[in-house]
């Protein structure tokens, strides 16, 4: 039977909490062989729903897939190929990381066991292995639970805000390691609230908000969705602003430092480019030098703000 290409799949997944719904008809798909984010802010559910996926607590309704087998129905098949970290990892703290890992591979058999070298040297912790876990920081901490993960050798990895507290140079260790598990051919889901960094990260994402998922996608289709804007930098910037207002492709027009911010009508990728063109050329015949001319990306917090409740707290 040909593999799921969803590693996690959810349909109308809800959570109540006595009145209070956490999670709310959540449609998840987790593309195989992904890093992917699962984004909101701190409150919108995302740590309750790793926890169903993980059978940590029950679904109010809905159904969930790990790997293509059903759950809570074939949770312990299911997981015998998951590794999780939920909130942040936990050690004993007087003992060294490698002692730490040999008493969970005692627990999983000889070929866990056999792992814990290549773990160690799988998250780049070979040189602090004997040391014990209290003098880590915690991005050591968070790469020997990764370590702990792979003791495993896990084909889907959960991890519950791994990059919160992390200083820079922790984060970067951090997205270098996710990135390189991916490239292993395991599937990477993540839960943060950090914008910039899950879009220097992962591949696709969903946005939760209030519990629901209100957008899920590639950071380019996510990125690319909604009107365009075009920069434009000219010679007569008052005059080209004038030119442009008539424009039937152009809705509205800000002058900022410099430059012209044209945003265009909610228009398809084709009229968009003839727009644009357009726009090139009246401004040339019109006797107006155009120094600068390029569409502006959305950036992922732009857009996660246009489709959360969020932007109205923002405006």
């Amino acid at each position: 039977m040909t593999p799921s290409p969803f590693v996690v799949e959810t349909a109308g997944l809800t959570k109540r909490f006595g009145d209070r719904t956490v999670v709310r008809d959540v449609e998840l798909q987790v593309p195989r062989g992904s890093a992917f984010g699962y984004l909101g802010p701190n409150g919108a559910g995302k740590t309750t729903l790793i926890r169903m996926l993980l059978g940590l607590t029950r679904a109010t309704s809905g159904s969930m897939h790990l790997l293509g087998l059903p759950v809570p129905q074939r949770r312990s098949e299911a997981l015998a190929r998951v590794g999780a970290i939920v909130e942040e990892p936990r050690f004993h703290r007087f003992l060294t990381g490698r002692e730490n890992l040999e008493i969970v591979a005692a627990a999983r058999g000889h070929e866990a066991t056999q792992r814990i070298d290549a773990a160690i040297d799988r998250v780049g912790l070979a040189r602090r292995a004997g040391d014990r876990v209290g003098t880590y920081s915690l991005g050591m901490r968070q790469r020997l639970g990764i370590a702990r993960l792979l003791l495993a050798d896990p084909e889907l990895l959960l991890l519950d805000e791994p990059m919160n507290g992390l200083d820079p140079a922790g984060i970067e260790e951090f997205r270098i390691l996710i990135r390189s598990l991916v490239g292993e051919g395991r599937t990477v889901m993540l839960s943060s609230h950090l914008l910039d960094e899950v879009e220097k990260t992962v591949d696709a994402l969903a946005i939760v908000d209030q519990g629901r998922v209100v957008a899920q996608g590639s950071i380019a289709e996510l990125t690319r969705n909604g009107p365009a804007t075009i920069v434009i930098a000219s010679a007569d910037n008052g005059r080209a602003g004038h030119l442009l207002g008539a424009h039937a492709a152009v809705d509205r027009i800000a002058s900022e430092d410099g430059v012209l911010r044209v945003q265009l009508r909610s228009i398809d990728e084709r009229v968009e480019q003839n727009a644009v063109a357009d726009i090139n050329r009246r401004l040339v015949e019109a006797g107006i030098p155009v120094y600068r001319l390029e569409p502006e990306h959305a950036s992922l917090e732009r857009r996660f703000l246009e489709i959360t409740s969020r932007l109205e707290e923002a405006a």
